[in-house]
């Protein structure tokens, strides 16, 4: 196989696998066996090792982990990611819907769209050109720490965004969690290990983001729910 062959047969096995995962993952509809992708990956791995100079950040085998950090780089949000209050009674709504109103012309009529909280790790995804640039920690709001890494062992975070309107920059915001089931499973291989255990989702999901070695994110399993397009251009 020649320079030319290979890097036709690395694109085709790219596109091929991301095809594969989107369908596994997203649709829970999987067209072939796990041996066949354990296949077509391996196949792409060793070409990726032979031919380094078509490297891509984004390939589908990168979700394993890369290189360990030394340090989580700080990076600001153009637009701020803010945190939300909590309220626990109604006269608690009631008194945010007032403030709320204040700020409205009089007469407006509101409306309103709820949804369950997931209670993970927030972060923000950019996408330039349909590929995945950064993702960052909320942090203080102004300022987050690079993650991007660790998201991309996700596999509910496309690498690449699919369809054929690709919008030319878009900042997307969402939730890392993780499920009940993997804190169970993770949390007994720990007690055979005599390790400490994670006490809940919410902090082993926030833990596992924050992992300098994206190869033990990865292990964590985590799962990703969007629920806000901060930018789009």
């Amino acid at each position: 196989m020649n320079k030319s062959e290979a890097k036709k047969r690395i694109l085709q096995l790219r596109e091929q696998i991301d095809e594969l995962r989107h369908q596994y993952h997203v649709l829970d509809e999987p067209s072939v066996s796990d041996d066949v992708f354990d296949s077509l990956t391996r196949e792409l791995r060793s070409l990726e090792a032979n031919y380094p100079e078509f490297y891509d950040p984004n390939s589908p085998t990168l979700r394993v982990g890369g290189k360990p950090l030394e340090k989580f780089v700080k990076v600001p949000h153009q637009v701020p990611m803010l945190s939300l209050n909590d309220v626990f009674s109604l006269e608690e709504l009631e008194s945010w819907e007032t403030r709320v109103k204040k700020l409205l012309p009089t007469g407006t009529v509101l409306s309103y769209f709820a949804e369950l909280k997931l209670d993970g790790l927030s972060i923000s995804l950019i996408y330039e050109d349909g590929e995945l640039v950064r993702a960052a920690t909320r942090g203080d709001g102004k300022v987050g720490e690079d993650v991007t890494q660790n998201a991309k062992t996700i596999e509910m975070i496309p690498l690449k965004l699919r369809g054929k309107l690709i919008p030319k920059f878009l900042e997307v915001r969402g939730e890392a969690v993780m499920s009940k089931a993997v804190l169970e499973s993770l949390n007994k291989e720990l007690e055979k290990n005599n390790k400490p255990l994670l006490a809940n989702t919410r902090n082993a999901a926030a833990g596992s983001m924050r992992q300098l070695d994206p190869a033990l994110a990865a292990q964590r399993q985590l799962d990703f729910f969007a629920f806000d397009i901060a930018q789009i251009d």
